[in-house]
């Protein structure tokens, strides 16, 4: 089967379920003919995509969202006056899309929870089915259970979510654990890379950590100023630095995103802080590290909200890292969400190989079996 990927650009996680999707199919016999990452101007994409990819990467102007003054959490006013005054690229970028589609004679389209994918079949209509994948689906299924707060803002991501999914077959919704199927939403494992599989996790006596926008090293800086001693090897993607590594002094350190990096720091830290991504939790659990989330925005404070419900860490309007310490005296890791990400390949396939063209699935698999 002839695979193309369209990939959401922001921040780390879309990128490294896409790294890990294409060595799953890869693996089992299908082909990525190419991948299409949406950027932007305050984005760029990481080397360590790049170099683990094999299919052709090209790029296309994509929506994100701003930051606000301080780069920490994002802007929602700033980012719909930004995002409509480049209107007119989004639609060249929707007729690329389209183009790519037709012109990769691809059998199956995979939306990395990009909204522009969503725009070209409510558009265009290919007849090449688009199945999407990301942890925002499962906000829409029935027995997610949402926040009670902030109402407005989740119905704006909730309808963001459906707008990326306009034309989509199947709905896979990546969860911490096993749930039934809701329509089209299918629930599976995390899409974790295979190189987390094989770290060797131990116990380090620093913590590591991920900042998707580079403001928040103010607050880590602010922290370490009080807690001089605890090492902190911070991960972020700042524009501003050439450098791959910042050193600040003798025990805060700031590194530019590279994934091979962050996972061997991940395998050997103490714990863990971020701004709430769903891959570096599911990472950080998978690891059995104990995790603090300061999200930077509603989506992030969705999976924040969903993995205090599965026992990986608390939550933090900042970089409060005693929190953290104290709740790494008591956590314990999730044996059952380690079988749960262990069983994504044959589920997964499972699910895409329903559209082989004349074909059948080569898997079997019932959510039942991991309830």
């Amino acid at each position: 089967m002839k695979i193309l990927f369209i990939v959401q650009g922001e921040g780390r996680g879309h990128l490294t379920q896409a790294i890990s999707l294409e060595k799953l199919l890869r693996d089992n016999g299908h082909d990525v003919v190419e991948i299409l990452v949406g950027k932007s101007e305050a984005r760029r994409l990481p080397g360590f995509f790049v170099r683990s990819v094999h299919a052709p990467i090209k790029q296309f102007t994509s929506p994100n969202f701003l930051p606000t003054q301080a780069n920490c959490r994002a802007n929602l006013p700033r980012s719909v006056v930004y995002n409509l005054f480049k209107l007119p690229e989004y639609a060249e970028s929707v007729y690329f899309i389209h183009r790519r589609i037709k012109e990769s004679k691809a059998d199956l389209v995979i939306n990395f929870y990009e909204l522009l994918t969503g725009l070209t079949y409510f558009f265009f209509r290919p007849s090449v089915p688009q199945v999407c994948i990301g942890h925002q689906y499962l906000f829409l299924h029935r027995d997610f259970g949402l926040p009670k707060q902030k109402r407005w803002s989740m119905f704006l991501l909730n309808l963001f979510t459906r707008l990326t999914a306009l034309g989509a077959k199947r709905k896979l919704a990546l969860s911490f654990h096993p749930m039934a199927d809701d329509g089209t939403i299918r629930v599976i494992p995390p899409l974790l890379r295979s190189d987390v599989f094989i770290q060797e996790a131990t116990e380090g006596n620093y913590i590591h950590g991920y900042l998707l926008n580079a403001g928040f090293a103010q607050s880590v800086r602010r922290w370490h100023k009080e807690y001089p001693d605890i090492p902190l090897h911070f991960f972020w993607d700042n524009l501003e630095e050439n450098d791959p590594v910042k050193k600040i002094d003798d025990t805060l350190y700031f590194h530019q995103l590279d994934d091979v990096d962050f996972l061997r720091r991940m395998a050997g830290c103490k714990a863990y802080a971020s701004t709430a991504g769903f891959e570096s939790i599911c990472e950080a659990m998978y690891l059995g590290k104990p995790i603090l989330m300061v999200p930077a925005h509603i989506e992030q404070e969705c999976n924040a909200f969903d993995a205090v419900r599965n026992g990986a860490g608390v939550t933090d309007e900042d970089f409060n890292l005693e929190r953290l310490l104290a709740f790494s005296e008591t956590y314990r890791p999730n044996p059952d969400f380690m079988r749960w990400a262990k069983s994504a390949e044959h589920v997964i396939v499972d699910e895409l190989e329903y559209f082989l063209p004349q074909s059948q699935p080569h898997h079997m698999y019932m959510v039942e079996d991991f309830v």
